[in-house]
């Protein structure tokens, strides 16, 4: 999803595997209308199609000539049904965790992935888009529907430019966002290709409100009158050259290199309450850096095809966060926690791929380091006003992984209709940490799934996978930590291993042609040491696994095209979803939600284009919903009171400029905390509660794009 300072600015961008994360509401009677629909639907136009039976649709860049595309990622964003995956979540670089191809082969990228490459690419040298079923593809482990970006084999040089500005008159704070702004270029000749973009990408949030704190029994004990201002800019230049020889071989580089510059700000200043007490500021500051670099080159050899990837990425974070308290004495106390975090991933990958027993083959094999080096420092605010530093357990700490893959993969096409994907294998890691513990540990865990894709007829497509998946393990959650702003403390946990789980997914997909598409996804996953909160031996809590859990939900989505029944020019786009899950609370024994897990939204989508006129209007609404998250001592809800609505008006030809101006906020939505902390959560005993609503007022955005 693109969001400007909350404005969501194009809808349906969620890929399946980060719906897991961000997912979407619906009522069962919407789910049952869907899966009926998906069924029942019959095409009023037929998708253009070719005659290869891999594709199953083929869209061309004036088949969305209503929406002025600047950049390939503007003409997929618009295929009806597709969803982006981003992917970049997996263990190393995966097999294929993306959905998108450009000219048959994936981006060597992970954070510098699909979307980006698509970004840098101008509309003026994509020839057209293939939807595609992944397992009729020689490239193993992508399954389900997949996007095949062909660009011109003669390309000129041609660019892009986009300009976002901002501006909110009311809320929080008024503010100006003056900083936001892409420029891409893209050229090459009959044998390569090569991308360059120049962007930087400012936020300002701010919002206002009261909190109110009540005692164990409910007594108001404080108010408090709260303003938050956060505002970052990430400046970042990337880049991508391929190149095809006469005789076959390709070779595929990207790069980017980024920084990360953010300022955040809250103060609180007492109404009622301790009469000492006047003022609090609570401060964050971080000037990250990072950059990554990947590369790949293939070519035959004997019956098959040899792939070498290679990718490196790193990044540097200094942080710092204080708060402070001020009182009407003119004394003060506070607290400032220093980290200084680099990390470093580093990929080694080969795969060979090759014909046998009617179906195609792909061996694997793959070699990685990570490592996450952390300084940390703790400081108290002294009675003559100077930070001064207090005991910190793993101050200076270090965790790595050392981890192997090998997996076999194999695609068969069984009939017309039917295509079978199957991968196997099994990975070895070696995880060591120091500080207050020099640890090391290994493991050794299976992995692969089983797809089956089923196109009973040109509209309908169906597919089911199930997946033995391993989990990513976040290396912070390895070493102790500090949140000043919320007074919590997180101790070293050396037991940490990563997740698996059974991942079992069904998705139907009904194809209207050019009126649009239907897309029915269910999902369940039967999770081993999923990462939680639990209580740590000695004392103290931290990220932990716990034995077992599940989840299970679905989604459902529609884009339909008024054109061929109603009225020209009309597009809506609807997502529903809904998930839920179940663990073992460590405390309480209970069965719950998983922490922080989104679990219900909406998003509606309403476009028209008035034909012969350069004119476009919109209007979207969305809203999600996120489960409690839960600490051994404390519950917390953070979620907006409302849907967020937003209003746009569009003209595509303003002295040749596309020029969107958007009117964020309608609704009047709040962000929302609430948080319960406890002295002992098993015997329900409540320390103290706060409430707060913080209005963020409403604000315009511009867009200006433009091509060259």
């Amino acid at each position: 999803m693109n969001i400007v300072d909350g404005c969501i600015l194009m809808s349906l961008d969620f890929s399946f595997a980060s719906r897991r994360q961000i997912v979407m509401y619906t009522h069962r009677p919407l789910a049952l209308l869907g899966a009926l629909l998906l069924v029942a639907a019959v095409p009023l136009v037929e998708a253009s199609t070719t005659k290869d039976d891999a594709i199953r649709q083929t869209y061309y860049p004036d088949d969305f000539s209503q929406f002025v595309p600047r950049s390939a990622l503007d003409l997929v964003k618009q295929v009806p049904g597709f969803n982006i995956d981003e992917g970049g979540g997996d263990r190393g670089f995966g097999q294929a965790d993306t959905n998108v191809l450009i000219n048959g082969r994936r981006v060597s990228g992970k954070s510098n992935g699909p979307a980006e490459a698509l970004e840098r690419l101008s509309v003026d040298s994509v020839i057209r888009l293939e939807v595609v079923d992944g397992a009729s593809l020689d490239i193993g482990g992508i399954s389900g529907q997949v996007v095949n970006v062909i660009t011109a084999a003669e390309k000129k040089t041609t660019g892009l430019f986009r300009y976002t500005p901002r501006f909110r008159p009311t809320g929080a704070n008024s503010e100006e966002r003056l900083r936001e702004f892409t420029v891409a270029m893209t050229g090459g000749d009959d044998e390569s290709e090569w991308t360059v973009q120049v962007a930087n990408e400012q936020r300002i949030f701010s919002d206002a409100g009261d909190e109110v704190v009540r005692d164990s029994v409910g007594e108001i004990t404080d108010t408090r009158s709260e303003r938050a201002l956060n505002e970052f800019d990430r400046p970042s230049i990337s880049g991508s050259y391929s190149r095809v020889t006469k005789s076959g071989n390709t070779f595929n580089l990207v790069a980017e290199l980024n920084g990360n510059y953010s300022d955040r700000g809250e103060t609180s200043e007492r109404l009622a309450g301790d009469p000492d007490e006047n003022t609090r500021v609570l401060s964050s500051a971080e000037d990250e850096h990072n950059y990554e670099i990947g590369a790949d080159y293939e070519f035959d050899l004997g019956a098959g095809r040899l792939k070498l990837i290679g990718l490196h990425r790193f990044e540097s974070s200094p942080t710092i966060d204080r708060a402070t308290t001020t009182f009407v004495n003119a004394l003060a106390e506070g607290t400032s926690f220093t980290r200084q975090a680099d990390e470093a991933e580093s990929i080694v990958r080969t795969e060979f791929s090759f014909p046998a027993w009617d179906s195609q083959w792909r061996w694997s094999l793959e070699a990685t380091e990570n490592y996450l080096d952390l300084d940390s420092r703790l400081d108290s605010l002294s009675a003559d006003g100077v930070f001064i530093p207090v005991e910190l357990p793993d101050a200076k700490a270090r965790v790595e992984e050392t981890r192997t893959e090998s997996t076999l993969n194999v695609s068969k096409r069984l009939n017309e209709q039917v295509t079978l994907q199957a991968t196997v294998g099994a990975e070895y890691s070696e995880i060591r940490q120091t500080g207050s513990a020099n640890v090391t540990r290994d493991f050794v865990r299976p992995k692969g799934f089983l797809a089956l894709n089923y196109k009973p007829t040109d509209d309908l497509f169906l597919s089911a996978k199930l997946e033995r998946a391993v989990g990513q393990l976040r290396f912070f959650d390895f070493i102790a930590s500090v949140d000043v702003n919320q007074e919590r403390e997180d101790v070293t946990n050396v037991n940490l291993v990563p997740p698996q789980s059974w991942d079992f997914t069904l998705e139907a997909q009904r194809s209207l042609g050019k009126s649009g598409n239907l897309t029915l996804s269910l999902f369940y996953e039967d999770v081993e040491d999923i990462v939680d909160r639990i209580p740590i031996e000695g004392g103290g809590q931290a990220p932990g696994n716990i034995d077992s859990a599940s989840a299970y939900g679905g989604f459902f989505d529609a884009t339909l095209l008024s054109d061929e029944f109603l009225w020209k020019g009309g597009r809506a786009d609807l997502s529903l979803g809904y998930m839920t899950s179940k663990v073992k609370d460590p405390i309480l024994g209970n069965t719950r939600k998983i922490s922080g897990d989104y679990y219900k939204s909406y998003e509606l989508s309403l476009r028209q284009d008035f034909n012969d006129t350069p004119w476009a209007i919109g209007a979207v609404i969305d809203y999600s919903e996120q489960a409690p998250s839960v600490r051994i001592d404390e519950v917390s809800f953070n979620n907006k009171s409302r849907g967020t609505l937003y209003f746009f008006v569009e003209h595509k030809d303003v002295m040749g400029l596309t020029v969107k101006a958007f009117a964020w906020n309608l609704l009047g939505a709040e962000n929302r905390f609430r948080r319960t902390v406890y002295s002992d959560r098993l015997a329900d005993e409540v320390l103290f509660s706060e409430r707060r609503s913080r209005n963020f007022g409403y604000s315009y955005t511009f867009v200006i794009e433009g091509a060259f």
